[in-house]
């Protein structure tokens, strides 16, 4: 059962606020910037994206940004049901403000699925695998059911075959050789990652040896940790390779992605699949396309996701957050 909100309140006090916010901002973002601002007034939540976190050179449209600030607001719904919260949605209330993305309003929730429940708990689990991974374990119904939850938020997940995988391997390569000198994009590559312990970016310890990423043949080229080891087990990476696509391209198809990223992250988690999603291959224009090729509708690319089994040994990291009160304004 879900807890009752306190004396029959028509919504949820400032510290219920908090706590469910806390508990949402482990969600995903690129480069782990979590570009998102909340505003609680008058007993509205409103989310808003925070363009000085944008990445200009990667995200010069702003797409990947939206599409974290989309993985924000569906862990903050399923953290409000948690604390007996249910939340109605206005996505993009104010055509002229398009930073303003969403408003939640507020009801008493119903009783709390387990499958809500579960998820939430692996709020705090989920984190990026950069290693290479084994092929996911007891697999044969999971994309069917990450396929149902993505569909909830209009938006398709497929799985890519191995020729479709082939292809997007190659792709993946072209697109880091074209990245690799361009020294902008590589100087904001490193301003968000390989740092000490900052609470934004990705930190030089959740980030693996060139020898070890190499055997990641879709994966990002980052910064070389120091003294990063090369990788004892040279299997190469067995991973899924999983596709998010919406049917067009607009802001709102950005924060629907988002959702559904958040929905299928966390489900896998609960299966103890591991993930990893990897952004940088939607960067490009030919790659998109390319991507867009491979899939059955032809829909818009928005994301890849690797999907395995996690290596058994070495830390499982978690990224650092920001607290609340760096993203929170109460009106």
């Amino acid at each position: 059962m879900s807890p009752a909100p306190a004396g029959g309140a028509a919504t949820p006090d400032l510290q219920t606020v908090e706590a469910a916010l806390h508990l949402a901002s482990r969600a995903p973002s690129v480069h782990n910037s979590q570009p998102w601002r909340w505003e609680w007034q008058n007993g509205v939540l409103h989310l808003y994206s925070d363009r000085k976190r944008q990445l200009p050179l990667a995200d010069p449209r702003g797409r990947q940004l939206v599409i974290s600030c989309g993985a924000m607001l569906q862990h903050a719904r399923t953290a409000f049901l948690t604390l007996g919260w249910g939340t109605e949605i206005t996505l993009l209330p104010e055509r002229e403000r398009p930073d303003h993305l969403a408003a939640l309003r507020f009801r008493a929730g119903p009783e709390l699925p387990d499958a809500v429940r579960i998820r939430a708990e692996a709020i705090p689990e989920r984190y990026s695998e950069r290693r290479p991974m084994r092929a996911p374990r007891d697999w044969s119904e999971t994309p069917d059911e990450l396929a149902h939850l993505a569909a909830r938020f209009e938006i398709l997940l497929d799985v890519l075959d191995e020729n479709a995988r082939a292809e997007l391997t190659k792709m993946s390569g072209r697109t880091a050789a074209l990245q690799r000198y361009d020294m902008p994009y590589q100087a904001e590559l490193r301003w968000w990652a390989g740092h000490s312990e900052q609470s934004t970016g990705i930190p030089e310890r959740a980030l693996i040896a060139p020898a070890t990423a190499a055997l990641v043949a879709v994966g990002r080229d980052f910064p070389q940790p120091e003294g990063a080891a090369a990788p004892v087990d040279r299997t190469p990476d067995a991973a899924t390779l999983l596709v998010l696509s919406s049917p067009a391209d607009t802001p709102a198809d950005w924060i629907r992605t988002g959702g559904a990223l958040s929905i299928v992250l966390l489900e896998c988690t609960v299966a103890g699949t591991a993930t990893c999603t990897l952004s940088h291959i939607t960067e490009l224009a030919q790659a998109r396309n390319l991507i867009a090729g491979l899939l059955p509708d032809h829909t818009v690319p928005q994301l890849v996701i690797r999907a395995g089994t996690a290596p058994g040994d070495g830390p499982r990291i978690a990224t650092p957050r920001l607290p609340v009160s760096d993203f929170l304004v109460v009106r």
